[in-house]
């Protein structure tokens, strides 16, 4: 047996939690989005957002909007992009996916080529290693690790 239950809610209350949702000040924003005041103020600078026009009495408030661009921007920053490059995915916004998918192609290939120094750099620890344990003056592993097989 499935019971429902009903809330009478009033036109005013729903207004004023719709309000104190779009009125999110920038320590709310900030505290919300688990980033600092100052990060806010440098996107801003930075024209990654836009800054809310100040009142006459009062503060700021910041719309839904930014908090779905600094959401964008910081997942863009965990992927590996700079700031001028969440810059120019943001310009691109409004473009074709292909202008967008080049950028990401780019952004893979360094991406890749990072990896690949990464393993070069393990591959040559491990050579080191095995120099410095090697007893046999004879022979080299990093000369041996060289040669074809």
């Amino acid at each position: 047996m499935v019971t429902l239950i009903r809330y009478k809610v009033s036109k005013q209350k729903v207004s004023k939690v719709i309000d104190n949702v779009s009125k999110r000040t920038i320590s709310m924003l900030a505290k919300e989005l688990s980033v600092n005041v100052e990060t806010i103020r440098f996107y801003e600078r930075k024209g990654l957002i836009k800054q809310p026009p100040k009142p006459m009495q009062g503060y700021r408030h910041y719309p839904k909007e930014t908090v779905n661009r600094i959401h964008f921007i910081k997942r863009s920053q965990e992927l590996g992009f700079t700031l001028n490059e969440i810059e120019g995915l943001l310009a691109l916004n409004d473009s074709p996916c292909s202008k967008v998918q080049e950028l990401a192609n780019k952004k893979l290939i360094a991406v890749q080529k990072k990896m690949a120094d990464l393993l070069l750099e393990h591959a040559l620890e491990e050579h080191l290693g095995q120099c410095q344990n090697n007893d046999d003056d004879s022979h080299c592993p990093i000369i041996d690790s060289l040669q074809p097989k």
